[in-house]
């Protein structure tokens, strides 16, 4: 297979399985990490610094892709953060910080790729986003307006890019088995969705072809009324 994915943080959790699967599939990789010189994947791929909050990060890492492999046909924007701001104790350094990575970290990353996306006749974003972004279940209001707002960045990928191929798919998951997680899950680790499973939905949606997309897959760990 000579289709390229670039997918951004490849190195652990989500990112990591994604990848994995990916080059099981035969994909060709660039993986964007903050510190390059500390991963060492156990499989071929390019690996490149992306730092979410350097304004130039996104465009440095699609034009060094572009660079080594000459096409790009699938974007897989994965990285982001989750810190508890409420009401109570939430403050501009926090939102900054949860909007500068989470939300326009990903739009400056589509806004460099979406001219070679095009190019390639049937490419795929996929935001990783969260269940966060289509209900309000606990006090954490900023994680939620910035997954919410992720959600309306990949309606707009698929709507702009459309008519070229491009094919746009928010993942919203709840409770997965990640290090982000472990911290405020009320759930034990066994029980909710693993990272693989994600990868497994991610690699099996991105092969869909133009005429079946996928706009949204809501996926939970546990039974809400809602879903």
């Amino acid at each position: 297979m000579d289709k390229v994915a670039m997918i951004s943080g490849g190195n652990r959790g989500i990112g990591l399985e994604i990848a994995r699967e990916l080059h099981r599939r035969g994909y060709r990789l660039s993986l964007g990490v903050r510190d390059p010189a500390s991963f060492h994947p156990e499989f071929d791929a390019f690996v490149s610094p992306y730092e979410a909050r350097d304004v130039d990060a996104g465009r440095r890492w699609v034009d060094a892709t572009i660079a080594r492999f000459g096409r790009l046909d699938v974007l897989v924007s994965n990285a982001g953060i989750c810190r508890m701001i409420t009401f109570e104790n939430g403050t501009d350094a926090l939102l900054d910080e949860t909007f500068d990575i989470n939300v326009k970290a990903p739009f400056r990353l589509v806004q460099a790729a979406l001219p070679h996306l095009r190019r390639a006749g049937n490419a795929r974003f996929v935001q990783l986003a969260s269940l966060s972004g289509k209900r309000v279940k606990n006090l954490n209001v900023g994680y939620q307006m910035s997954k919410h707002a992720v959600i309306a960045l990949n309606h707009a990928v698929r709507r702009a890019g459309w008519d070229d191929g491009v094919r746009a798919t928010a993942i919203c998951p709840g409770y997965v088995n990640t290090d982000m997680a472990a911290g405020i899950a009320d759930l034990p680790p066994d029980a909710m969705t693993q990272p693989r499973d994600l990868a497994l939905i991610v690699a099996n949606t991105i092969e869909l072809p133009n005429s079946a997309s996928v706009a949204e897959v809501l996926v939970n760990c546990r039974h809400e009324d809602l879903f």
